[in-house]
């Protein structure tokens, strides 16, 4: 099995990064600057434990990639980067290739199954940072996060089991999950937050006060459209059990993780966010079973704004949302 990781940034980089240092076959997809520095210097990885420089195959696009037999597609990249990522893989891979949805979110199995006859969900809990190019920091411990995977929209097989084999022997927590969707509902919660971090400019996560007051306001309408919508997603508790007790954020090189995935994007300049399909998801769960969602309307308004002008994150206050929200009520 060789595991083709399309859209190396942090996360792909990451995991693609931890893989080769296992001994699998790799092949890493991404771009510009990021490709350049791995091409000539192999893949630096920081990590609790220390610094590693990883020789690894990197291409800028699937084209360059020998397509044969065993291969497996591990799609990486943001999802409003998902559509045309899949038209060119369709055109160079072909439709039999499994392709393993590890990213935020729940569109882009969807998406995915539009083109490709196998198609698996991966809940994704990993810390880590990328801001430099050809640098990516895994900052979690004992185990750089967990990495379940499952059939979409439900079970499991065979393959699956091997990559998830592969991925635990490589420094993830990960198993082969029959409710991966159910998994990936309940992280969809959790990142609610990142399009506040767009705004604010600080950690939303687990924050406290008046910011994590508002955070959970954005996450009860979530869950208040998940019951209407009869969508199953595993308990907080199960969440804590299967997935966040496996690993710890940890300092890496005196330095905290200080920015969610989504608000990384923004610091490296790119003008989309993933947030049209995380507080968007539950904006239009909302419009289509009648539950109103103007928490998470303002954040995906005001963040997607900010991206695309530019605009400094921390440049909107809290007292400015909720003011927004509270128009939005009225």
């Amino acid at each position: 099995m060789r595991i083709v990781i399309y859209g190396a940034g942090g996360i792909g980089g990451g995991i693609g990064a931890r893989l080769a240092l296992a001994g699998l076959d790799v092949v890493l997809i991404c771009r510009g600057e990021h490709l350049a520095a791995i091409k000539a210097n192999g893949l630096l990885l920081k990590a609790p434990e220390g610094e590693v420089r990883v020789p690894i195959a990197a291409v800028g696009h699937p084209r360059e990639v020998a397509w044969r037999d065993g291969d497996v597609v591990m799609l990486t990249m943001k999802t409003q980067d998902t559509e045309p990522a899949l038209r060119e893989l369709e055109q160079c891979a072909g439709t039999g290739v499994p392709v393993f949805c590890a990213q935020n979110g729940v569109e882009n199995e969807r998406l995915a199954s539009r083109r490709f006859e196998n198609v698996y969900a991966t809940l994704v809990a990993m810390p880590a940072t990328f801001l430099v190019p050809g640098e990516v920091i895994a900052s979690a411990a004992p185990l750089s996060g967990c990495l379940h995977s499952g059939r979409y929209p439900g079970g499991s097989d065979a393959i699956a089991t091997e990559v998830c084999a592969a991925l635990a022997g490589s420094h993830f927590h990960a198993e082969p999950s029959t409710d991966a969707m159910a998994l990936k509902y309940r992280k969809l919660i959790l990142n609610l937050g990142n399009g506040v971090e767009v705004i604010v400019g600080r950690s939303a996560w687990a924050a406290g006060g008046e910011l994590g007051e508002f955070v959970e306001h954005v996450r009860q309408e979530a869950v208040a459209c998940y019951e209407a919508a009869g969508i199953a997603a595993v308990s907080p508790a199960d969440y804590v059990s299967r997935v966040t007790s496996h690993y710890r954020a940890q300092d890496v090189g005196g330095e905290a993780r200080s920015a969610s995935s989504t608000l990384q994007s923004v610091l490296r300049g790119h003008q989309t966010t993933e947030v049209d399909y995380l507080n968007g998801e539950i904006e239009l769960i909302g419009r289509l079973h009648g539950v109103p969602t103007p928490y998470n309307s303002v954040v995906r308004e005001v963040a997607t704004r900010m991206a695309a002008t530019r605009a400094q994150p921390g440049s909107v206050s809290l007292e400015e949302l909720r003011a927004m929200v509270a128009r939005k009520v009225s």
